[in-house]
């Protein structure tokens, strides 16, 4: 820099930009981070935080092409290298990633966030040794971690380590709200995580997460139950009707309303921890949930209709989900493939408007808008049908608590509670799991579940 007034509207506007970035003021940042370059073109730091802003406005080629600069001018730039694998990563460049992450680790292997990373990346292809290691790499640099804490729990628990997962698994509460899951609950009365006896207490469990994870887990009430309390439970409002006849439950409380007095509580997921749940010691009841008998007899002339076999179809889930992209199929592609010799009737309870065209021209698939917007009509469908074909949603645990046979369609890389590497689940003894062989294609999936329809129902 040849002068002492360059050398200062340098800092002046070296400052400016890091502040414009810090107030996500992205294009004014990116601005003034060229002037910056321009005044020094051998300013590291400035191609470094110019890439952070280009990652920000999602610029991520040129994002790339900064970080390049950056270590150009600065081989042992940690950050740079790290912070250009997590936008080679966003760019789905994998190996460029990899070795990115690898060469920030190679100049600063006391950063947790970069081993992180890589087991994030490592995560999506399916490399899970690796994938936990890199956790408990980060987490023995920053023990806090509470991002690397929770991660590290969903890889236990996908691969089968349930003892040591659910343990993680409370860190969720450190980054609730932003996993979508909610706040912790404050209540004045202490948690119970399976150390006091319940003879003669109260204790009240409330749900968590989405309504699949309150049908997977509210079989433990009847364990709670067992050891001698009152359980209360609180649950979300489409499922106060269908979880009212729980085993093991004194009241069922829709969320939002007034709460008993209760001497000990435990949110719904933490129940496995609480009762030592392994791969070996899950609660497996062939069916836990029942149906209303009125609205089952409405449905139950389906059994003489046509005689064929009847099938239940799901095939997307909340959208807002965070990989719903990733789990939901266009009605369209499920369409095209299913064999027309069965019947087919709608379980889907919101239907996208790029769906419902596919549907009206459907007419082999029945669809009764009414009765599939509440989850005591769902179930006694789900009881009617032969077969329930479904994405990962709330429907196929419904399924499944009825006992009903049901095939769930799974993304190749999906929830952890699927497990690793099965064909079946271990918290639903009449379902089988369609597993994607290749991430992003459902066509495989799809060519496997009609080629099983015709094996296993055609006879009937």
């Amino acid at each position: 820099m040849p002068n002492e007034l360059n050398a200062n509207q340098f800092a002046f506007l070296f400052d400016q930009a890091i502040r414009a970035s810090e107030a996500q003021e992205f294009g004014r940042a990116l601005e003034l981070f060229d002037c910056v370059i321009a005044l020094n073109p051998s300013h590291a730091e400035g191609y470094y935080k110019r890439g952070n802003v280009l990652k920000n406005l999602g610029q991520l080629a040129a994002a790339v092409a900064s970080y390049d600069e950056a270590i150009d001018r600065k081989p042992d730039h940690a950050y740079a290298y790290c912070n250009r694998g997590v936008t080679q990563q966003a760019l789905g460049l994998y190996s460029e990633a990899l070795a990115s992450y690898d060469s920030a680790i190679a100049h600063d292997p006391a950063d947790a966030m970069t081993h992180y990373n890589r087991a994030l990346l490592l995560q999506e292809c399916g490399r899970w040794d690796e994938v936990i290691d890199g956790y408990e790499r980060a987490i023995s640099i920053d023990p806090t971690f509470a991002d690397a804490q929770y991660n590290r729990a969903l890889a236990l628990l996908y691969c089968g380590e349930l003892e040591r997962g659910w343990r993680s698994y409370e860190w969720r509460w450190k980054n609730a709200h932003r996993l979508g899951m909610g706040e912790q609950r404050d209540f004045s009365v202490p948690l119970w995580l399976g150390q006091q006896s319940l003879a003669g207490k109260t204790l009240l469990l409330h749900s968590e997460g989405g309504l699949g994870d309150t049908l997977q887990f509210c079989r433990y009430a009847t364990l709670a139950a067992a050891r001698g309390a009152t359980v209360y439970f609180e649950v979300q409002a489409p499922l106060g009707e269908l979880l009212s006849k729980l085993d093991g439950v004194s009241e069922v409380i829709v969320r939002g309303s007034t709460l008993p007095r209760f001497d000990y509580h435990c949110p719904l997921m933490s129940l496995p921890l609480a009762f030592s749940t392994g791969l070996d010691s899950i609660p497996l009841p062939a069916r836990y949930l029942q149906c209303d008998k009125t609205k089952l007899t409405r449905w139950q002339a389906l059994r003489a209709q046509h005689g064929k076999p009847r099938i239940g179809l799901v095939w997307s889930g909340n959208p807002n989900n965070v990989i719903d992209q990733r789990r939901s199929i266009r009605l369209a592609d499920l369409a095209a493939r299913l064999p027309r010799e069965f019947d087919y009737y709608r379980l889907q309870r919101d239907v996208r408007d790029e769906d419902r065209a596919t549907l009206v021209q459907s007419p082999f698939i029945s669809s009764e808008d009414e009765d599939v917007q509440d989850f005591p009509h769902i179930a006694a469908l789900c009881e009617c049908m032969d077969l329930v074909v479904s994405v990962d949603t709330s429907i196929a645990h419904l399924s499944g608590t009825l006992g009903r046979p049901t095939w769930v369609l799974l993304p190749f890389i999906p929830d952890w509670r699927w497990l690793r590497d099965r064909d079946d689940s271990p918290w639903y003894p009449a379902m089988r799991l369609f597993r994607q062989r290749t991430s992003g294609s459902w066509g495989d999936v799809l060519d496997r579940v009609t080629a099983e329809l015709r094996r296993e129902l055609a006879a009937n």
